[in-house]
């Protein structure tokens, strides 16, 4: 038996990759369909986007916070232990969330091939299931009688987006506001609307959607086509109080979503950061630390196949889950039992012994050295972008293939081809920065996010954004590689890794806040291809400016000590005359040359 089994790294390794890798099960369970849930509950676009602003917000500044509070009071352990086991709680808290159609989960499933059909459409639905067929119908054998206001009013979805006869009018924005609902209730109060004439004859056959509305249409006699009349004012009556009904139910779907999400995240938001900083520093005691790097590719595996392990059980659970929930809730439930997995897994995660207390003002020294370097404010600037562009993927990217009619197991599928490409791409990192220079790898990096943008603008079928995602390896990776490697070069010493977290924390977390505000307003106005163009124009119009700005500022490059302390000894000797083969002279004279140009 070892006499310090605390060194044992190999065995830490292991434990290391293992907990990657599940907890990169654990996070592609929720985190890519969260959106898509949250619209099964019938919240528009605009509620969507506040809801993941708050998460990324939350993420961004707690995180740091609980990391130095645990690192502070050596308490690692049983903050990683303490956040795996309160999210299985409050990730089940969502499954409570009562959504805005009551009806939402009354389904049927057809036995022979487990197809669940619905009794009424979803409220984040964008198309009704048999819009496309009740379009094709002649006129004349639709019902003389005009639809009641409650059916029509039922028309219009409530995730943002009118439900119309074909898919182009998904990007038709709905623009009546909750603001604006309220006073159209108390409009039609005190003045009920105008229907059109009834012409005589008798009523023509139901149409085939007319099972998709709350209640069938009000049958209307001939005598009460004024105004006036009782049928139109009990209508009236009736359309006000389902008006009511609906913002009372939007109203509680709303806070109790916020409320279990922050605290939800306030649980999980801890877990990465806390578990990154405690595996580096037990593998620091040992130089040990260039094993560290290459973990992250164990997280993208386990996200993989994750993120279609979830798609596949979900279309296999949907017909035999009989709850009164979206189907999305399984989700939930994968996320809890992988969660219950990795539990059993951070017991054995490494976590350093006590060491005498480092000074805590690195992240103030951090963002010191930000501010008083011109390079680093412009990366930051663009970091922040970055998070602004993608937020409006992660939020509404499945939106978009939904109403396509794309299923999530292609939703899955799409998610893992990107991830594989960025892991397949990792090999050639240093030929792509030596090759294309920093700048130009930035510049190939957002050059293909802004050209994916364009692309989902453009989506025709649930199979055509596959093509696009094979760009992830570019504007994922190559953009991160080159952040990674620039940070590395201009930080101090003790700065590296604090300046690494505030990159991806605060200014790609607080972009991703930003981003997820603006989106939904934008996406519930306009429609996600005005929002994915809008996007994709300012990421090219930051192109040109970075472009021209990065030549012109000041190149000066600092003297790495700890890769010159790693330049293998062989190469020189005692026995050398000279000072040519001194690396420290060679350094300076480096130092010296780049100063005079």
């Amino acid at each position: 038996m070892s006499a310090n089994p605390q060194w044992d790294i190999s065995r830490a390794l292991g434990v290391a990759r293992l907990f990657h890798l599940v907890c990169g099960v654990r996070d592609a369970c929720v985190t890519p369909f969260l959106t898509l849930y949250l619209r099964q509950l019938g919240l528009a676009a605009a509620w969507v986007g506040i809801l993941m602003g708050t998460k990324h917000l939350v993420a961004a500044f707690w995180a740091p916070f609980c990391a130095f509070l645990a690192k502070s009071y050596q308490k690692r352990r049983a903050l990683l232990i303490g956040s795996l086991l309160g999210s299985v709680g409050a990730s089940l808290l969502m499954v409570l969330v009562p959504p805005v159609d009551k009806h939402l989960g009354s389904r049927s499933c057809n036995g022979s091939n487990g197809v669940a059909t619905t009794a009424s459409p979803p409220p984040g639905g964008a198309l009704a299931e048999n819009s496309s067929s009740s379009a094709l119908e002649p006129t004349s054998t639709r019902p003389a009688t005009g639809p009641s206001l409650l059916e029509r009013t039922r028309t219009v979805d409530t995730s943002g987006f009118t439900v119309g006869p074909s898919r182009s009018s998904v990007q038709e924005p709905f623009i009546l506001l909750p603001g604006s609902l309220m006073d159209s209730v108390e409009a039609a109060r005190s003045t009920p609307p105008a229907l059109p004439p009834i012409t005589s004859g008798g009523q023509g056959p139901p149409r085939k959607d007319a099972s998709k509305v709350a209640s069938p249409p009000v049958p209307l006699l001939a005598g009460d086509t004024e105004p006036g009349s009782p049928a139109n004012s009990s209508e009236a009556t009736n359309y006000a109080q389902a008006l009511d009904l609906s913002l009372e139910g939007l109203r509680w779907t709303f806070i109790l979503s916020l409320g279990f999400m922050v605290f939800w995240e306030l649980l999980t938001a801890p877990l990465e950061q806390v578990a990154d900083d405690s595996l580096y520093e037990y593998l620091d005691f040992v130089d040990a630390t260039d094993h560290y790097r290459s973990l992250w590719i164990w997280r993208l595996l386990g996200m993989a196949a994750g993120v279609c392990g979830i798609a596949t059980l979900v279309g296999q659970l949907d017909c035999w889950l009989l709850t009164d929930s979206p189907w999305g809730v399984v989700h939930f439930y994968g996320y809890s039992l992988v969660s219950g997995l990795a539990l059993l897994v951070s017991i054995a995660f490494p976590v350093p012994v006590c060491r005498l207390q480092e000074p805590s003002y690195k992240t103030v020294k951090a963002l010191s050295l930000v501010g008083g370097d011109p390079r680093l404010v412009l990366l930051a600037l663009t970091v922040f972008l970055i998070g602004i562009t993608t937020s409006t993927v992660q939020n509404f990217l499945f939106w978009h293939m939904k109403d396509h009619g794309s299923s999530e197991l292609v939703m899955g599928f799409s998610v893992a081809l990107g991830l594989l490409g960025e892991i397949m791409l990792h090999p050639f990192k240093a030929t792509l920065l030596r090759k294309l220079s920093r700048v130009g790898t930035v510049g190939l990096g957002l050059g293909c996010l802004a050209g994916q943008l364009l692309y989902y603008s453009f989506l025709w079928d649930w199979w055509s954004v596959l093509p696009a995602q094979i760009l992830s390896a570019f504007s994922t990776g190559a953009l991160w590689w080159t952040v990674g490697a620039s940070i590395e070069d201009l930080a101090t010493p003790e700065t590296e890794r604090p300046l690494s977290a505030m990159f991806r924390g605060h200014f790609y977390g607080g972009g991703c806040s930003l981003g997820s505000f603006v989106g939904g307003f934008v996406a519930m106005r306009f429609g996600l291809a005005v929002l994915y163009r809008a996007c994709c124009v300012t990421l090219l119009l930051w192109l040109a400016l970075f472009l021209s700005v990065q030549p012109r500022l000041p190149q000066e490059r600092k003297i790495n000590y700890s890769k010159l302390l790693a330049v293998e000894t062989s190469d020189t000797s005692d026995s050398e005359q000279g000072t040519e083969r001194d690396w420290l002279v060679k350094a300076m004279r480096e130092e010296h040359t780049d100063r005079k140009d």
